[in-house]
């Protein structure tokens, strides 16, 4: 029994001592292997040093802080402004005659607007809900004051107001001036639907009765003027 226990004990040291071999084995392969890679680097750089030559770092050039002008604002709602300006234009060379029918009366209907309307509104079926007065105003006074009620009137969901453009009994001539501005400038703002003649206790002669499309009104003051 005790000579094979010592058998055992050599294979195991000789075993041992094999494996250690080995290790040492590899770790001196692999220190070889690092050596020699360190050595083509080396020889990589010194190649490198005799084709290029000596070599000097760029300096560090200072740079110029250049300040870029602001583009100048652009004035976007002027813009808007300007244009609904000239979308709202009514012009004094418009000649009614040549688009829209009128009558003896100077009434004036829209396209699609029957003339029970224009009937209608002589008899004052549509109460008289505001009113623009014109009078002593100069032409081109009377054409911004005209355009802005008619806008007010719209926005107040107004339906029916009367424009007071005088008889022209202080014109030269005694010639209603603004009688004619008046029915020209009146059929170039799409909110006028339709406008006659105002009857005798309305301003006859002088006044026009004007239609204005249906909207959706808000509340606050009204745009009566005169």
């Amino acid at each position: 029994m005790k000579t094979k226990t010592r058998a055992r004990s050599l294979q195991d040291l000789t075993a041992i001592r094999r494996a250690l071999r080995d290790a040492a084995l590899e770790a001196a392969r692999r220190d070889a292997e690092v050596r020699e890679l360190a050595a083509r680097e080396q020889r990589e750089r010194e190649l490198f040093a005799r084709t290029v030559g000596p070599v000097a770092p760029l300096r560090k050039a200072a740079r110029a802080v250049l300040d870029r002008p602001r583009p100048h604002p652009v004035p976007r709602q002027r813009e808007r402004d300007e244009a609904a300006v000239l979308r709202e234009a009514i012009s004094d060379e418009f000649d009614v005659e040549t688009l829209l029918d009128t009558d003896d009366a100077l009434s004036f209907r829209r396209h699609g607007i029957g003339p029970e309307v224009v009937r209608k509104l002589r008899r004052g079926v549509w109460a008289i809900q505001a009113q623009l007065d014109l009078h002593g105003l100069r032409r081109d006074e009377a054409r911004e004051q005209l355009g802005s009620f008619l806008r007010d009137a719209d926005r107040h969901g107004l339906r029916c107001v009367r424009v007071i453009h005088g008889k022209g009994n202080g014109s030269p001539g005694r010639e209603p001036v603004l009688k004619s501005k008046v029915k020209s400038w009146l059929v170039q703002k799409n909110e006028v639907l339709a406008f006659a003649q105002a009857r005798a206790s309305d301003g006859g002669h002088g006044a026009l009765l004007v239609l204005l499309r249906p909207g959706v009104g808000r509340a606050g003051r009204s745009p009566t003027t005169g």
